[in-house]
């Protein structure tokens, strides 16, 4: 591994969804994660273990933690970690011998990353949930969708990966700094209500201004602007249109063939965004998505085709940048962010669980 993290290692108790890419970020930047699996499939398991590529990068072995021995390899193994990533309902690990009081006497400067949907404590710590109820509750849910519609699910990029797994690798890595300054370790408790939460933070500040509305689709970030929403193409696509700037706007409605229509209505006359809207619906309405990524390639217009996840891959662009690569015949985005000095990287295959069993305990404990 060549990336900014080389040198590091990292412990995850093997978990789902959040913990895992967390995890896996890690490892795309050069840290050495070993993954503890179980001896039995988890309830989420299915298919071949090397396509799941939130376990790119990382090494496996299976600890049996219902075995008392189990918990002594574990916290062997933490005893030479740098960080520990665990995302068990609150308790889980302290009944397993595993928890960060355990962990922390045998290692005082580790890092021990706690990854739950509510946090370690409070009312609902002990409840049951998924991404779609904290960013429910969090108040993230509510202002995404249209006016005149139920809030629509953001799959689970703004809970699982945006509010929980980002916020659980930027705590580590601040309390990894702090370890390596001070010697002393800590428990980083990402709760992803939190970090969503977190990520609202632009739009509490609007409402404290009275500068958002709590109607959904009536403001300027979620789809109420006709110069900040999506529009259909003659052949089913759609084109983004995010023309917030009035000279990004003056060159959308140059592109369109509106900008020397008398009776078109001013960027923000909010009463006026009913009538532009259904002039922009019926002009993209004309044209098929390739047609209009044609019109708008190249311009400051702020206008994209809406691709799908298959499809973005291919564009030139992302190409260009080698923002996806292909391992294994799979195609998959890239290590992100970018380095000057010490790029990231993707490792090595998604592991079959326990594939490194004696080569970690080589590494790591000299082979006991």
């Amino acid at each position: 591994m060549t990336g900014p993290l080389t040198g590091v290692r990292v412990l995850e108790l093997a978990g789902i969804g959040p913990g895992p890419f967390a995890a896996m970020l890690l490892a795309d930047l050069g840290a050495d994660v070993v993954r503890v699996d179980r001896p039995e499939p988890g309830p989420l398991a299915a298919g071949d273990p090397r396509t799941d590529l939130l376990n790119r990068g990382k090494r496996s072995i299976v600890v049996d933690l219902k075995d008392p021995a189990g918990a002594g390899r574990v916290l062997d193994l933490a005893a030479k970690a740098d960080i520990v990533v665990e995302g068990w309902r609150p308790g889980v690990a302290e009944r397993l011998g595993v928890g960060p009081d355990a962990a922390l006497e045998r290692n005082p400067a580790l890092v021990y990353g706690r990854m739950t949907g509510w946090g370690q404590d409070g009312p609902l710590a002990q409840t049951a949930g998924h991404d779609v109820d904290y960013i429910a509750l969090a108040g993230a849910l509510h202002p995404i969708g249209a006016a005149d519609g139920p809030p629509q699910i953001p799959l689970n990029l703004v809970g699982d990966f945006g509010g929980g797994s980002l916020y659980l690798v930027v705590g580590c890595l601040a309390a990894l700094h702090v370890a390596r300054t001070t010697g002393v370790g800590q428990v980083v408790d990402a709760a992803i209500v939190d970090g969503t939460a977190h990520l609202t933070t632009m739009f509490a500040g609007f409402l404290a201004t009275g500068a958002w509305r709590p109607q959904r689709g009536r403001n300027l970030l979620d789809g109420g602007a006709p110069f900040y929403a999506v529009y259909a193409t003659a052949d089913g696509g759609h084109m983004a249109v995010g023309a917030l700037e009035p000279q990004f706007y003056a060159e959308l409605l140059r592109l369109l063939g509106l900008d020397a229509d008398p009776d078109l209505p001013a960027q923000h006359d909010v009463k006026g965004w009913p009538v532009l809207r259904e002039r922009l619906t019926a002009v993209f309405a004309t044209r098929t998505r390739a047609e209009w990524t044609a019109v708008f390639d190249g311009s400051d217009a702020c206008v994209s085709p809406v691709l799908s996840l298959a499809e973005a891959a291919g564009h030139p662009h992302l190409v260009a940048r080698g923002t996806f690569e292909v391992h294994n015949g799979i195609v998959q985005p890239a290590a992100a962010p970018r380095f000057s000095q010490t790029p990231g990287a993707i490792g090595g295959l998604p592991p079959v669980p326990g594939q490194h069993t004696d080569d970690v305990l080589k590494d790591w404990l000299g082979g006991s």
